[in-house]
């Protein structure tokens, strides 16, 4: 077996030792190879001398790694802030020192790590496509992981999910926004607010905004379970206000030239653009939307929640819409915090995107559950399989201060969430970047 990835507690860092990507067959095979093992590792103590172990799937290569680089940041200043002042291999002293000190701030009194055992975490590359994430599930399960964050896109989680499921293993979703994903069963939740009660914000916005809009495109990426739900969800919401669509246009994610597309529909005289589209692709179309003589009002959806398309879409980004589970300028305790140790290891006045404050959450619902679950019972006397269970309770019960705001979990494991927020994309002057602007 390939080794892991791991994120070293307090260490700033990933060690990689992962030579080879995962593949297809791994996927496949590995089911049947671990069949014969895993009811033995899951009576082990699910905690030893090196730590408690947790796992995170996100997309580090393929089309989805523009979302999986914004994850791992938040992942990385989340394991630091849990892990301050934590001991390590049962000696004294903090976990990684003074970055891991300064990096408690994060999110006052999350420190401390498991009740002074250090969290460790495993990362997987889960790739962007449904065989790479459901090896990357077998793995980290198998390996002793008592919960997994991840994966990065809906369509992986509806694949991925299950194995989970099957082996009681919690998974905690950040950035899984399709209807659904928490009903794939009882071990899996989200920190990541469904389409549903998002994407219709930025409609009613645009249409404050602009209140004469009669005429409505839509376009998706018919290949995508996110893209595909979220769309029936803006075209519901648009029909609702009167405005059903004057064209629906299909793409793929692989898409890169959209010109037949855009050129019927402009022939339709939109005043009204809705994309439920990933980054890359999504940048690419809003670009030659507005290259080939579109100036009317861009709606996005969640797929473009991510500074990484200001280098596609560039200056052409300016002005579309967006809402928004997270805020940098949300003002309270935990995402002041979050948002200062963010820009210490950013340098600057860097504004931390959704996408890294919904991993950090992910990741610190967890630490706090785990938390509750060793009081109650020690993690190094504790069954890993009945620890999973114990766990999966404690994050649904519990009530959790984060960068989001206060969230809680209903009982399938949906997040409960009341702050949110929409966005207008701002371009600086020379079209390479650009920020998220909260409007009012």
């Amino acid at each position: 077996m390939p080794s892991p990835r791991w994120f070293e507690p307090g260490g700033g860092g990933v060690r990689s030792r992962l030579a080879l990507p995962l593949k297809a067959v791994v996927a496949l095979a590995l089911p049947a190879l671990l069949a014969g093992c895993g009811a033995s590792r899951d009576q082990k103590p699910a905690a030893g001398a090196a730590g408690v172990p947790v796992a995170a799937v996100i997309a580090l290569s393929g089309n989805g790694s523009a979302y999986g680089q914004d994850q791992r940041t938040g992942l990385s200043l989340a394991l630091e802030a849990l892990n301050a002042s934590a001991a390590v291999n049962g000696q004294g002293g903090t976990a990684g020192g003074t970055a891991a000190s300064s990096a408690a701030g994060a999110a006052p009194g999350i420190g401390g790590g498991i009740n002074g055992r250090p969290l460790t975490l495993q990362l997987e590359d889960g790739a962007s496509d449904e065989p790479s994430a459901i090896a990357a599930f077998n793995l980290v399960i198998e390996r002793g992981a008592l919960a997994i964050i991840g994966p990065t896109l809906s369509q992986q989680a509806f694949a991925a999910d299950p194995v989970a499921q099957r082996r009681g293993v919690p998974v905690l979703a950040p950035s899984n926004t399709a209807t659904g994903i928490p009903q794939i069963g009882s071990f899996i939740s989200r920190v990541s607010a469904q389409s549903s009660v998002i994407a219709p914000l930025s409609l009613d916005r645009a249409l404050k905004l602009q209140p004469g809009i009669k005429r409505v495109a839509v376009f998706f990426a018919q290949d995508d379970a996110y893209s595909t739900a979220e769309t029936a969800i803006f075209q519901k919401a648009l029909a609702e206000r009167g405005l059903p669509p004057v064209t629906v246009q299909r793409t793929q994610l692989a898409d890169s030239d959209f010109q037949n597309q855009i050129t019927a529909t402009l022939r339709l005289n939109p005043d009204l653009v809705v994309l439920s589209l990933q980054a890359v692709d999504g940048g690419n179309l809003i670009r030659q939307l507005r290259e080939l003589g579109y100036r009317g009002t861009i709606v996005v959806g969640n797929g473009m929640n991510t500074p990484n398309i200001y280098p596609i879409c560039q200056r052409h980004c300016d002005g579309i819409l967006i809402a928004q589970a997270y805020s940098p300028e949300l003002d309270t305790p935990a995402n002041r915090a979050f948002v200062a140790a963010f820009r210490r290891a950013q340098g600057g006045a860097a504004i931390p995107p959704q996408l890294t404050a919904q991993a950090f959450t992910a990741l610190q619902v967890v630490g706090e559950a785990l938390r509750r679950v060793d009081r109650q019972r020690p993690l190094a006397s504790t069954p890993l399989a009945e620890a999973r269970r114990a766990l999966n309770a404690a994050i649904l019960s519990g009530t959790y201060a984060t960068p989001l705001g206060e969230i809680r979990f209903s009982s399938d494991g949906e997040v409960i969430q009341t702050n949110f927020h929409v966005s207008r994309v701002r371009m600086d002057p020379g079209g390479r970047s650009g920020r998220f602007e909260l409007l009012p």
